[in-house]
């Protein structure tokens, strides 16, 4: 039996791999990442049997590798934490202040769907949860419809958020009446699952984008986009950068929700501040 014996991530290998993820996708790894770095690409080399950080990264950086590897190398560094519900006041702004808004300023055109794109959506409980609010709204407003559209740069992570499965012990903070009214509960003995109804599932479409792309490949115009505690991993030139691509993606007084500690002081873009880190296009 042979055993794998974890390679060291020398300094300059890390600084390799670092300007080449922040190159990828614009993800920050400050020095202090570097043991963090090492042992999660550990894994990966043990995985793909090499022997060596630079055997990695040579195969990394390679037109095959490339193609292979670097959706698994994004993986590895990406942070996918979340919560069902997480910041409420922004979904007491969103239904109380920002969609009424948005049905009186759409007049003639009432039925159109309102679109909301859930940038960044890790697991799937910020798009589940603008599912169950939207839901709620739509029963008060008549003629209401919208849809949803959830993203992520991690492909293991979207397989999670489709599954719509999660431990109970998730839902912990979530109301019980609409715990009874969007929730299914498992009904195998032992297993303390949930899962999203399936009207709920039907509202969300998932797909993988990158937001370093030149083209978020979205043919729709957004009325509202969420982008919750993503941002802060990059540094601020990158940050304006998406704002503005976020700008262009939204209609005409459109709303940006960012997360509890990122704002948009000192960048240069047209959004002004409507709420506590929420911004509408200008």
């Amino acid at each position: 039996m042979t055993f794998f014996t974890p390679p060291k991530l020398k300094d300059q290998e890390f600084q390799l791999f670092s300007s080449f993820i922040y190159e990828q996708v614009g993800i920050q790894l400050p020095p202090a990442k570097k043991t963090m770095l090492e042992a999660r690409l550990q894994k990966r080399l043990k995985t793909l049997e090499f022997d060596s950080f630079e055997a990695y990264r040579q195969f990394v950086f390679s037109p095959e590798g490339r193609q292979a590897e670097l959706v698994h190398l994004i993986d590895v560094v990406t942070t996918n934490k979340t919560d069902f519900f997480r910041e409420p006041g922004h979904f007491d702004y969103l239904t109380q202040k920002a969609l009424p808004d948005i049905i009186e300023r759409r007049g003639n055109r009432p039925l159109e769907p309102t679109r909301i794109w859930s940038a960044g959506c890790s697991s799937g409980e910020e798009p589940y949860t603008l599912g169950m609010v939207l839901s709620d709204f739509a029963e008060e407003y008549r003629g209401f419809r919208f849809s949803i559209l959830a993203s992520d740069i991690s492909t293991r992570i979207l397989q999670t958020a489709m599954t719509a499965i999660y431990p109970e012990e998730r839902i912990d903070g979530i109301a019980q009446n609409v715990k009874k009214k969007y929730l299914l509960r498992s009904k195998q003995k032992g297993r303390a699952l949930i899962r999203i109804c399936p009207d709920i599932r039907s509202k969300v479409a998932f797909r993988r984008i990158n937001f370093m792309d030149s083209d978020f490949g979205i043919a729709e115009k957004m009325d509202i986009i969420f982008c919750r505690n993503v941002v802060i991993y990059f540094d601020r030139p990158t940050q304006e950068k998406l704002m503005w691509k976020f700008h262009n993606q939204l209609r005409p007084g459109g709303y940006l929700f960012l997360g509890h500690s990122e704002t948009l002081n000192g960048l240069d873009v047209d959004f002004k501040a409507v709420g506590s880190t929420v911004y509408q296009k200008t």
